[in-house]
């Protein structure tokens, strides 16, 4: 099967909007062996729209189009899909309920629900409606002499749920093999880091095939195969995880089905549950993350037999009277340091009487920074067991994200003390 994918909308063309649906679309079909054709980007025009069904159906057995399908005079995407079949829009009457009690609760009421929404639910008689629980646009597959046009709604969120939950299992149904996956979550490396180490494998890869997703603070890898049945699919799939695993192994911290795709961190579930299982407690103080890594543990249900204690010491006067450090290494070495970051987690440990003790204390900025301690500069104490370390980080990024990943690195240094114990 050959696919093109459309883009629709004239903020793409105007760089207002960044194209990330097709990108995600081209990612999706590639690992379940479709070939992408050419991608194109169009404005909101339904003549250019049309003819470029036409130059996509001299390749293609499917064009996939993403935007186009609001109720305004510029969205005509199912417009141009039915021109170009040669079909006439009518009123489908159960999307139009669906549509109108959605517009009734956001507007206060049917009577308020403006008029133009009604064109949100025309489509040809022949269309197969495809539902959109996440907005008030159905997508479609518009269907003549075998050729094929499946609109989808342009919001990422409302398309990448279609294109899973409906559109996908439409393409894959049509292949008689089966299609299995597994992912890998490694922390600790960036994605160009991961595809040198992995470019071996990325460059040779058929069935299975390896795609690696780009997610905040760390990387995702898919393993998809194919085969006739379940029982060779997950051979194939487990044989090039080992495969990837002699090369970056370290990096890896999660190994598991499709339900971890979509979430942004599975770290704390993972240092949770190695809490639970090596029977741990720890407990946290925090000065740049400000609470965010006792946060991050705090959403693990059942985590309260683990965790003892937590304290955002921010100020040096906190840092003193709470846990303990010692003023001279504050003016000595200063509230950033590996020596505060030790004393820091040996007082946490202590007062709190805990098995672990993690501390962070760094830069997060926007201000604040020099040559010698720049913004992002974090340095991560953990103690364990009698034994206390620190290691020293230079985050990038805005405020947000230089504490989001100071806290999740410091989270993986749990799990690594623990993997290893």
């Amino acid at each position: 099967m050959n696919v093109e994918i459309i883009s629709v909308g004239t903020e793409l063309l105007l760089g207002d909007i960044l194209n990330t649906n097709a990108q995600y679309i081209s990612k999706e079909l590639a690992a379940i062996g479709i070939n992408v054709y050419r991608q194109m980007t169009l404005g909101d025009n339904i003549d250019r729209l049309v003819r470029s069904f036409e130059m996509a159906f001299e390749r293609a057995d499917v064009v996939l189009t993403t935007g186009g399908l609001g109720p305004t005079g510029d969205d005509i995407t199912k417009e141009a899909a039915a021109k170009y079949f040669g079909q006439d829009m009518v009123l489908d009457q159960e999307s139009w309920t669906v549509i109108e009690d959605m517009c009734a609760r956001y507007n206060g009421g049917k009577d308020r629900i403006p008029k133009n929404n009604i064109k949100q639910a025309m489509f040809p008689k022949n269309a197969d409606i495809i539902p959109n629980p996440n907005g008030t646009a159905p997508g479609a597959v518009f269907k003549k002499d075998g050729k094929r046009i499946i609109v989808m709604p342009g919001p990422p969120r409302e398309m990448k749920a279609m294109f899973k939950n409906s559109v996908l299992p439409l393409l894959m149904d049509e292949n008689s093999d089966i299609f299995r996956s597994k992912y890998i979550r490694f922390f600790g490396i960036g994605e160009s880091g991961l595809e040198m180490k992995l470019m071996d494998i990325l460059n040779s890869q058929t069935n299975p095939t390896v795609a690696l997703y780009a997610k905040e603070g760390e990387v995702l890898v898919r393993v998809t195969a194919r085969a006739k049945d379940e029982q060779e699919c997950m051979h194939l799939i487990d044989a090039k995880i080992e495969e990837i695993k002699a090369v970056s192994g370290k990096y890896i911290y999660l190994i598991g089905d499709d339900s971890i795709s979509e979430s942004q961190s599975e770290m704390e579930k993972v240092v949770a549950g190695l809490l639970h299982e090596k029977n741990k407690t720890i407990a946290v103080a925090e000065s740049c993350t400000g609470g965010l890594v006792a946060s991050y543990l705090v959403s693990n249900p059942g985590i309260s037999d683990c965790f003892m204690e937590a304290c955002v010491t921010y100020t040096n006067n906190a840092k003193m009277r709470r846990l303990g450090v010692k003023e001279e290494t504050l003016e000595e070495f200063g509230a950033v340091s590996h020596q505060t970051a030790v004393e820091m987690a040996m007082g946490i440990a202590s007062t709190s009487n805990a098995d672990i003790g993690l501390s962070t204390t760094g830069i997060a900025g926007p201000e604040g920074g020099s040559d010698e301690k720049p913004v992002g500069l974090v340095y991560i104490g953990l103690y364990y067991n009698g034994k206390v370390t620190s290691i020293k980080k230079v985050f990038t990024g805005d405020r947000r994200k230089i504490r989001e990943r100071a806290a999740r690195t410091a989270l993986n240094q749990v799990r690594c003390l623990l993997v290893e114990e």
